[in-house]
């Protein structure tokens, strides 16, 4: 059965590679730690599910260690000029969004024809991990029809992965880290204190304040964190489980699914989300490392209204 591990193991050999595109580059002074810093993540990703929890923190130490001790270096500069993907965009006009276009395309048709399909009796793929899957299986597959389209050198692809993830930086590992915290605080019962410290302010006696409550508090702590996944197992189990769930009959997987869809809101306008707002502006030069969250906040407010009345009129539907 295919599962999460898939996964793991295509980003770990994309990391890997990464790595070891550092690691050949000897015009790069700090090729040594990049390469260690992509190489220890990859590590987490290849056989981290293996590995002693001790051992997977000791890892995550060692990379803290070498951001903190010996900076990471920035992105090599481009191998071609602005003129000559100026001319490769004319040339291919809307069909270079044929690739991209293809990740959806295929996680679509994957998240729905995968639960069909089995083998030997069993389903092929994992039904509680079919959308990571399909996700990766997409991502090869735009990988794949980049290549024949553009026909670029063999080794291109990783190249590129190298300069972007070398441009991101640490913000790259900021969605796996604020995730663990995430778990953390749901560990140590940081939902309960939230829900408290909440009922003292807000009668949380009707349905649609509960409701308003949660997609607003999922937006509101996902800017603090940074990310939604830190915010979401926080706001489920203070708010989402015991009230839209427990006390009012609510559908677990519309509230979960509108909640995040709400955190991601908050995701819009914060500069804590930098993997998303801020290094954005920093890769496009722009002159306010701001902008990008500028221009979101409209879009985010209105999508997190939306989102509460969404949810007000299907989560308890029967």
């Amino acid at each position: 059965m295919i599962g999460l591990e898939f996964v793991n193991v295509l980003m770990g050999l994309m990391f890997a590679g990464v790595a070891i595109v550092n690691l050949r580059d000897r015009t790069s002074p700090k090729r040594y730690v990049n390469g260690a810093f992509w190489g220890l993540w990859a590590i987490t990703f290849l056989v981290g599910t293996h590995l002693p929890n001790f051992v997977n923190g000791v890892i995550v130490l060692a990379m803290v260690a070498v951001l903190g001790i010996w900076k990471l270096g920035g992105a090599p500069a481009e191998r071609s000029t602005r003129e000559e993907r100026e001319a490769s965009a004319m040339k291919w006009g809307n069909k270079l969004f044929i690739p991209a276009l293809t990740i959806p395309g295929v996680t679509v048709l994957g998240t729905l024809g995968f639960k069909y399909v089995t083998f030997h009796g069993a389903p092929l793929v994992d039904p509680k991990q079919v959308t990571l899957v399909s996700l990766g299986l997409a991502t090869i597959a735009a990988l794949i029809v980049g290549m024949i389209m553009l026909r670029p050198p063999i080794r291109a692809p990783m190249i590129e992965a190298r300069r972007l993830m070398d441009a991101v930086s640490w913000a790259a590992v900021l969605p796996q880290m604020l995730a663990a915290l995430g778990t953390m605080f749901a560990l140590a019962g940081v939902g309960p204190i939230v829900a408290t410290i909440l009922q003292r302010w807000i009668p949380l006696d009707t349905p649609f304040v509960v409701v308003a409550t949660y997609t607003v508090g999922m937006a509101l702590f996902t800017s603090i964190m940074g990310n939604a996944f830190a915010a979401f197992p926080v706001m489920t189990a203070g708010i989402g489980l015991p009230l839209i769930v427990g006390k009012f009959g609510g559908s677990v997987a519309i509230m979960a699914a509108v909640g995040m869809v709400s955190g991601f809101c908050g995701t819009l306008m914060t500069p804590m989300a930098a993997n998303f707002n801020i290094v954005p502006a920093a890769l496009l030069e722009l002159p306010d490392e701001n902008a990008v969250i500028k221009v979101q906040i409209p879009t985010g407010l209105v999508l997190l209204v939306a989102n509460t009345f969404i949810m007000y009129g299907f989560v308890f539907r029967k």
